[in-house]
């Protein structure tokens, strides 16, 4: 049986899968160990980015705030060249996960309350928004 650990890892990527691919963009996996966990294009400027994901935590010391340890298995950062932007997913029990997205600023953690985690950091609906993929040639399914 896999480790918790490793379960909420996999749950936490592939929430980060459904919230991009629920907003527009079109995502790929690597199948190689790269410092990248996605890749995205962006549904607006067609551009592609590479992501990192992470499992939120909340911090009890720290009044309930929300962390992203943003090291790799080494503890060193993430560099730009690696990591375009951080998915932060926060996976409580039995809640509908919230996935967070945020750029690569090249620190190890990334704190913010809750309710200035949807101010600083994009939250991704994990709901389908089907409009995003109709055009005027096609219709919804």
């Amino acid at each position: 049986m896999a480790h918790v650990t490793e379960v909420i890892g996999v749950y936490s990527e592939l929430a980060a899968e459904l919230a991009l691919m629920a907003n527009g963009y079109v995502v790929s996996r690597t199948r190689t160990a790269e410092a990248f966990d996605l890749k995205a294009v962006d549904p607006v400027n067609g551009e592609e980015y590479k992501f990192q994901v992470k499992t939120i935590r909340k911090r009890a010391d720290r009044n309930g705030e929300l962390v992203v340890y943003a090291t790799n298995g080494r503890g060193n950062t993430y560099s730009k060249s690696d990591v375009d932007y951080f998915i932060g997913v926060l996976a409580e029990e039995g809640e509908v996960p919230r996935v967070f997205m945020f750029e690569n600023r090249e620190i190890r953690e990334y704190w913010s309350s809750e309710a200035r985690a949807s101010k600083r950091w994009v939250e991704l609906s994990i709901a389908l928004n089907r409009d995003i993929y109709v055009t005027k040639d096609t219709e919804a399914v």
